[in-house]
């Protein structure tokens, strides 16, 4: 069953640079619990990440970008495929940084997942380790 865009919260299409003409064929579709990035003519190739797997989220936006009201959006995840989903050229990009910032935020917390972060304690294998007598 192919999905359709009713399926979807928010469906973007990468934008040329020049004017943000929407004639790319990459398409980013987002719902309340996955991120699905389909690109290509010829080849066509899907990348799917679940929203609790976003970790950070980054807005970036060139002068040109701002110019034809466009931007980048990187999504740091804990998937092994692709550490960053890179969404480019699109528009109402703080939008939907936002969107993904509090949808994946959502997700984690619906499954219970916490993240942690290394914060730097090196090698060790016991509180002994540390030399506090």
């Amino acid at each position: 069953m192919k999905p359709t865009a009713e399926e979807y919260d928010r469906v973007e299409r990468k934008r040329w640079l020049f004017l943000g003409l929407p004639w790319t064929f990459t398409l980013y579709r987002m719902k309340e619990d996955m991120l699905n990035v389909k690109s290509g003519f010829f080849k066509l190739e899907q990348n799917d990440c679940y929203m609790y797997k976003i970790v950070d989220v980054k807005l970036s936006q060139s002068f040109m970008e701002r110019l034809c009201g466009l931007g980048t959006i990187i999504c740091y995840t804990g998937d092994t495929t692709d550490k960053e989903l890179v969404l480019k050229h699109i528009k109402h990009s703080e939008e939907i940084k936002n969107y993904l910032l509090k949808t994946s935020e959502e997700a984690r917390i619906k499954r219970r997942t916490v993240n942690m972060l290394d914060i730097g304690s090196g090698d060790l294998n016991d509180v002994n380790d540390i030399g506090i007598e």
